[in-house]
């Protein structure tokens, strides 16, 4: 039997007792699905839970079937499946855009379409309530992390593309989420807010000024990455940067970014702890490097 079959080859196949099975999720499923196919997604721990209610004979022919047959989707359904006892698998050629191509029913709320969403031109601002930044510090012995409220700011697009954008902290709101014991947990929060750290009182925000975004090249269009520049400024210091991020559109028009890097604190004289500064620490050495992680909605 070929694994791989076309359209022609499913019809003739479905007309024999064949199941279709869409292995992409519940959602891609609902707007556009080849007519009487049935639903598995093949990301859910639940995908060969949801096979054995529909198709519980392991001697049934399947075929299963992803979006377009350029990602593995299809493929890793065929092996699990294989690999969990049936015994005639196939895969639709194409996807389901191969099928939706040569005219031939489907079923759902939408038509479909290339599923490609662009970024649109115009200014977003930043959802303040749905954005945060996380940040960890280590020293020899732990690690403690927390997150930092956004202010606020926004993000600009012109001809399809990241072009500007500025992203405000609020230092003020800077927390810590590891510490159970709420004594300990506010003594961290007052030395972070002190001058040993980010001197809040005299600095109460910390800032981004995006000057520039590189494209990363092949970047998936689900996920299309690059490398950020821009200004970092925190406590009145501003040095220049550049961060890996992801940039996605959002089929409800909105803008969802996100960025993992991490900094050398020292540049922004923030020098606690730093064994290169200071001399026989001890207990109070702390490690230069901060992580920082950024998410971030726009609307």
């Amino acid at each position: 039997m070929n694994i791989i079959i076309t359209c022609a080859e499913l019809t003739g196949r479905m007309a024999a007792g064949a199941v279709v099975v869409d292995v992409m999720t519940p959602e891609n499923y609902a707007l556009c699905h080849v007519a009487g196919a049935k639903n598995a997604c093949i990301y859910e721990m639940v995908f060969l839970d949801r096979i054995a209610e529909a198709v519980p004979g392991r001697d049934t022919e399947l075929v299963v079937y992803d979006a377009t047959g350029t990602s593995r989707a299809a493929q890793v359904a065929r092996e699990r499946l294989i690999e969990a006892g049936y015994t005639t698998v196939a895969i639709l050629s194409g996807g389901l855009a191969g099928w939706c191509g040569a005219g031939l029913p489907v079923e759902g709320d939408k038509p479909l379409s290339s599923g490609q969403v662009l970024l649109r031109d115009g200014v977003y601002r930043i959802d303040t309530d749905a954005s945060t930044l996380e940040w960890t510090g280590r020293n020899l012995n732990n690690r403690h992390h927390g997150r930092i409220a956004i202010q606020g700011g926004e993000l600009g697009v012109h001809d399809g593309r990241l072009s500007r954008g500025n992203i405000v902290l609020d230092m003020t709101t800077i927390t810590n989420l590891d510490l159970q014991d709420p004594e300990w947990r506010s003594l961290l929060h007052r030395h972070l807010m002190s001058e040993d750290f980010f001197a809040v009182q005299r600095f109460p925000t910390a800032s981004f000024m995006l000057t520039g975004w590189q494209k990363q090249e092949g970047a998936p269009a689900e996920a299309p990455g690059g490398i950020a520049t821009g200004d970092l400024t925190i406590r009145g210091v501003t040095r220049s940067i550049g961060v890996p991020a992801i940039v996605a559109p959002q089929a409800d028009g909105s803008i969802k970014a996100h960025a993992a890097f991490c900094i050398d604190r020292t540049q922004w004289q923030v020098n606690y702890g730093s064994a290169r500064l200071f001399e026989r620490l001890g207990m109070h050495l702390v490690h230069e490097l901060i992580s920082l992680e950024l998410f971030v909605l726009a609307r």
